[in-house]
């Protein structure tokens, strides 16, 4: 009996450490996939945008699940930048819409670009779908963008993937984003909230100090 009591005791804290594991193991994930898309300057996404992103979303691996026709799922991170540079990661959830045709089967790392304080707003809410109405576009890629742009500097967030080496802007039409409240508890204690993440109020983490490294080589202007 008494085992079985601590046993029930113990349940959540073995749950709440594995839910910071694997967000830890997601924002190491974010890091490689940010890492590799960029180091192809052709195929990648424009140096120009990167240094003008107010907030920088990766969610490695979106799935499709076969069961349920064209629905899609996958958690990541996202960061916006804050007065003392980079905020701590916030965890995040992709989920349903088509999330683009090149998906087929397999995993996708989709990659969001949020161009400014009106689409970093959006974020703010528990959950707001992606689409023309949330100001959201594919993203222009590589050395030829910069033609593109202005028609991008219209829009709130770009929208980008990856799939079997491919990289390309996405329409992510339908699907929905919305913060991981569960993993973000995880991290940073029960009362936080994806607002305070990102807003600078929580300290960032030092096990995300690779992905800043990152997001400041690509990002061009030094935050951190």
């Amino acid at each position: 009996m008494k085992s079985a009591i601590f046993l029930l005791a113990l349940t959540p804290a073995l749950l709440l450490g594995n839910a910071r594991r694997d967000t830890l193991d997601r924002i190491s994930d974010a890091t490689t996939v940010l890492n590799e898309i960029m180091s192809a300057p052709d195929q990648s996404i424009p140096q120009d945008i990167l240094n003008n992103a107010q907030c920088v979303g990766i969610i490695p691996g979106v799935k499709k699940a076969g069961f349920i026709v064209g629905a899609k799922y996958g958690k990541g991170i996202m960061v916006c930048r804050t007065p003392e540079g980079w905020s701590a990661p916030s965890s995040v959830i992709i989920e349903g819409g088509s999330v683009g045709l090149q998906l087929g089967a397999g995993e996708t790392d989709v990659v969001l670009v949020v161009q400014n304080k009106s689409g970093e707003d959006k974020l703010m809410a528990d959950r707001f779908t992606l689409g023309a109405s949330a100001g959201l576009m594919a993203g222009p890629v590589g050395r030829t963008a910069q033609a593109e742009t202005d028609a991008e500097l219209h829009a709130e967030i770009l929208s980008y993937s990856r799939s079997r080496g491919l990289f390309a802007g996405i329409d992510l039409g339908g699907a929905t984003l919305r913060p991981d409240h569960d993993d973000n508890r995880a991290l940073y204690g029960p009362a936080v909230t994806q607002r305070a993440i990102l807003t600078g109020k929580v300290a960032p983490l030092p096990a995300a100090n690779p992905l800043y490294a990152e997001l400041n080589r690509y990002a061009g202007r030094e935050t951190r």
